[in-house]
């Protein structure tokens, strides 16, 4: 018992660097008082990544919840100090750009400030030269300065927190060496060390790179790869003499220079000089030595002088201050990246109670822990982690090399100018649909996501995109985007056209339970008769939105479900009762989407079942076969216009598409891609799980309230819903008004001059001759304006009314 109040359940976690103290205080803040924290080495600094970091705290992101864990930081770490000291110093951040390419990207990170409610200002040399008078302004265009960012103490912020839990009833153990976790069944019951054994409800590995150490004593894996990153002190420079109050560490922001993937900090009268520029150096975190065998520390590598010696050459170009400086120390600090650069985080379902608060920066490390702290004790996250969840990667993903190969890649692109659906290089291809050969035949371009090769046009219909006008593009705009995909949209409203479905998720669930799972499980009604296909949500408690589902019933017992991510699938699994089979069936399946208004022409002659509709009505399913292929068809569209989703067996997926496609060619038949897609999708106000809609939002401003029956008895997430008001924000279809104007997504926008929301999707409507975005905004009258700011531009557009393309329904309902 603590001050009274319950303990709460028995916590151990393990690791006592910046994340690990963190959560200690967010856990016991909360009333779970009993918590334990371990660490091999002595604290306050154990010798982790923590104990290295040069505390650089720069809350732009493209990831909006990474900006938020960021911004907490930086407001928790403000309100704690240890010996007098604070433990923030809000010195600022100011990247630069010496390139055009750098500086035209800084207007598009401004609009990502101002979408997440960052200050930020663009700047030109002359105020980056008073920023940092170090800094040679000619080579400068401009730079973005954001005056609120800054440093964290990282270490004595671990001081801080530990005083704060031990205070509510927390313990802190240094010198504990883990070895080994105890479990009984599939529950995580004690810690063991070296030094005793600490029973355990819940344990959480904020172990940082050696993460995957402790994953292995619980026999799950970590997908991260720590790598070793360099860092120098120089000698004392004369320009930054004379200042002896240790609260003046620094007072210029902290600079970063990312056309050379170089960083820079003071240290009084030294400058401190990070660099992402070298070759990767992974570690193994099996042989990091023990803090008492390290040479200075277990996450100090020696200095190598040849990897740091260009960007030394650069550093003083850029400050010609330093030509007259040496480099007085260097060490390779480890630390730790995944395949996507986010953290890991979540519960594990192989091993209940068994938490990760991994791959973290100090930067985000109050956010997560009080994100993972809301987790454990409320049961949900009060942000959006769908980005950052264990769930998030598929099985492809998992495996040590694909970790090695794009964790390394993750730490070559840190500082890079990454477009938001530029793919990664390598490893490709690793998934395939069966009709890839196809594909590759009618010069499919492709993008990468899940692993899955995703056609996003088609080099063959080049020539249909003749004829088409569209809009000239900007440069970033114009990257991964084609006019063929303009052409494969009117292809689609006119004739008939082939999508490859096959990467969206497909679950089966089956047995005597599995209706009354599936009732409790989604909010729409699917107490109907075989052959019905449901859209219907995942919420959570709160009514936040987990993801929205496709569901069909084949048969009495047995539903297959048309999913988002691997986070669905350990969603189900986590609750289904023992007479209810929960199994992903997407990798064994594939899928072509038929559609255009001559999609029933095309199939109805290869089938002998009725496709008329009167006889196979919209959302509806039927067990057929079309040709020599028994298919799973379903009567859906995305696109807004008629046709089906067509599943089959792999192995008898090239024989479909080829069926389909021969069958076409007197209709005009094309392939397209994922580009025409979005397009066609956005005109009909679908939203995108993930994207337009999170756990952050419930059903009715999200617009898909239609989804949800209350009448329909008691599901998860329902009793919130009875609670809630007028929605005060709205996921709002624009128009823009200059019929040339393109934005892509995460743009900010404003709504009487100030911003008021951001862009969630955004793709060009070509039936519309508009672009169309959707954003999340205060509730606003069809017709008002507003404007998006792309790159520092104020781009008009309007208030629409949903759905923007064939209200009627007349084309997918004939």
């Amino acid at each position: 018992m603590s001050g009274g109040r319950p303990a709460g359940p028995r916590v151990v976690v393990i690791g006592a660097g910046i994340v690990g103290c963190s959560l200690a205080d967010e856990l016991t803040v909360r009333g779970w008082t009993d918590v334990t924290v371990l660490d091999q080495g002595p604290l306050p600094a154990p010798g982790g990544s923590t104990s290295h970091a040069p505390g650089l705290v720069f809350r732009t992101s493209p990831s909006r919840t990474l900006t938020a864990f960021a911004t907490y930081t930086v407001e928790k770490f403000n309100a704690l100090e240890v010996d007098g000291l604070p433990c923030f110093n809000p010195v600022g951040g100011l990247e630069l750009a010496t390139t055009p390419e750098r500086w035209a990207d800084l207007h598009r990170k401004a609009g990502l400030a101002a979408s997440w409610g960052v200050h930020a200002e663009l700047v030109g040399p002359a105020r980056c030269k008073e920023l940092w008078p170090l800094v040679d302004a000619s080579r400068v265009h401009g730079g973005l300065y954001t005056p609120d960012d800054g440093l964290a103490r990282a270490v004595p912020a671990c001081r801080a927190q530990i005083e704060r839990a031990r205070a509510r009833g927390g313990r802190f153990l240094d010198r504990h060496t883990v070895t080994g976790i105890e479990k009984d069944g599939d529950h995580v019951t004690a810690v063991v060390t070296d030094r005793g054994t600490f029973p355990a409800d819940h344990v959480v590995s904020a172990a940082g790179f050696w993460g995957p150490v402790i994953g292995r004593m619980a026999g799950i894996d970590v997908p991260l790869l720590p790598l070793a990153h360099q860092y120098v002190r120089t000698t004392p420079l004369p320009e930054l003499a004379g200042v002896d109050d240790p609260r003046a560490e620094a007072t210029r922001p902290i600079l970063r220079f990312q056309d050379r993937d170089l960083y820079f900090r003071e240290h009084t009268d030294r400058i401190g000089i990070g660099s992402y520029a070298h070759r990767p150096l992974p570690v193994d975190p099996f042989a990091v030595p023990a803090y008492d065998d390290a040479a200075d520390m277990p996450s100090s590598y020696p200095f190598t002088e040849e990897d740091f010696a260009p960007s030394w050459e650069e550093c003083r170009r850029l400050l010609p201050a330093l030509r007259e400086a040496e480099i007085h120390e260097g060490f390779n600090g480890v630390f730790s990246f995944t395949p996507d650069g986010m953290p890991v985080l979540g519960e594990s379902r192989a091993l209940r109670g068994f938490w990760l608060a991994e791959a973290v920066w100090v930067t985000h490390s109050a956010g997560v822990a009080r994100a993972v702290a809301e987790w454990m004790v409320d049961g949900r996250p009060s942000l959006d982690l769908h980005a950052c969840e264990l769930t998030r990667f598929e099985d492809a993903q998992r495996s040590p090399a694909y970790v090695a190969e794009r964790g390394a890649q993750q730490f070559v692109e840190v500082y890079d100018v990454i477009h938001p659906l530029q793919p990664m290089d390598r490893p490709r291809p690793l998934r395939v649909s069966p009709f890839y050969a196809r594909q590759q035949e009618l010069g499919a371009v492709f993008l990468e996501g899940g692993g899955w090769e995703r056609p996003h046009w088609y080099e063959a219909n080049a020539p249909l995109a003749e004829g088409v006008e569209v809009p000239g593009r900007d440069a970033w705009s114009a990257r991964h985007w084609s006019p063929i995909a303009a052409a494969e949209a009117r292809a689609t409203r006119e004739r008939v056209a082939l999508y490859d479905m096959t990467p969206l998720r497909r679950l089966e669930v089956a047995g005597p339970g599995s209706l009354a799972f599936l009732q409790h499980m989604t909010s729409n009604n699917l107490a109907k008769k075989p052959g019905s296909v449901t859209y219907t949500l995942l919420l959570d408690e709160a009514g936040g939105i987990c993801s929205d589902l496709t569901v069909a019933r084949l048969a009495p017992d047995r539903f297959q479900v048309g999913a988002n991510s691997p986070a669905d699938l350990d969603r189900l699994l986590r609750h289904a009762p023992r007479d209810v089979h929960v199994r992903d069936i997407t990798s064994g399946t594939c899928c072509v989407g038929v559609w255009g208004p001559l999609a029933r022409a095309l199939v109805q002659p290869l089938t002998t079942d009725d496709f008329s509709h009167e006889a196979f009505g919209y959302f509806k399913a039927k067990e057929t076969c079309i040709g020599h292929v028994p298919v799973t068809a379903m009567r859906l569209s995305y696109v807004g216009e008629l046709g089906w989703e067509l599943y089959t067996s792999a192995d008898l997926g090239l024989r479909l598409w080829d069926t389909l496609w021969e069958a076409g060619r007197a209709l005009g038949v094309v392939a397209a891609g994922r580009s025409a897609f979005n397009s066609l999708r956005l005109e009909k106000g679908y939203r995108a799980w993930g994207h337009d809609m999170t756990t952050e939002h419930n059903p009715y401003e999200a617009g898909v309230g239609f989804a949800v029956r209350m009448n329909k008895g008691d599901f998860v997430g329902r009793a919130a819903l009875e609670g809630l008001g007028q929605p005060t924000r709205k996921l709002t279809a624009l128009l823009l008004d200059d019929p040339a104007a393109v934005v892509l997504g995460s743009e900010p926008v404003y709504v009487d001059g100030a911003p008021a929301g951001y862009v969630t999707s955004a793709s060009y409507g070509y039936t519309l001759g508009r672009c169309v975005a959707y954003a999340w905004l205060p509730s606003l009258e069809t017709g008002a304006g507003v404007h998006i700011e792309y790159f520092g531009e104020k781009v008009p557009a309007t208030v629409a009314e949903e759905p923007l393309f064939d209200p009627e329904m007349s084309r997918i309902r004939r």
